[in-house]
């Protein structure tokens, strides 16, 4: 799985690694249904603070499509872990339900009437 990184704030720029890690961690089960990751990190207000660090991520996947995630915290350690768990998440839900679509079900046997 590729994973792209984007954020123009320099405290967002200094989490590259732990995105990086945390990412790949999240999804290493999950990893053969999501080609690539992008993350970006944006500072909503600047530096008048308060909770406004979002999260977004969009997985590229083969099976639904792109899905896009986000999440706004006060920090965007909190913010990542949040939207990570909630893809998590959702890719679960989506790759039972596609199990569940193709598993074939027995006809009824005819009755003997």
């Amino acid at each position: 799985m590729q994973v792209l990184f984007e954020s123009r704030d320099r405290e967002g720029l200094e989490l590259r690694e732990l995105v990086h890690r945390r990412v790949q961690f999240s999804m290493r089960r999950l990893t053969w249904l999501v080609s690539r990751a992008r993350v970006q990190l944006v500072d909503v207000n600047g530096p008048r603070g308060g909770v406004d660090k979002r999260c977004q991520i969009e997985l590229l996947t083969s099976a639904s499509g792109p899905l896009v995630l986000s999440a706004v915290d006060k920090d965007w350690r909190s913010a990542l872990d949040r939207v990570l768990s909630r893809a998590v998440h959702l890719l679960t839900r989506l790759w039972r339900r596609q199990r569940e679509h193709r598993r074939v079900r027995p006809l009824p046997e005819p009755s003997a009437d």
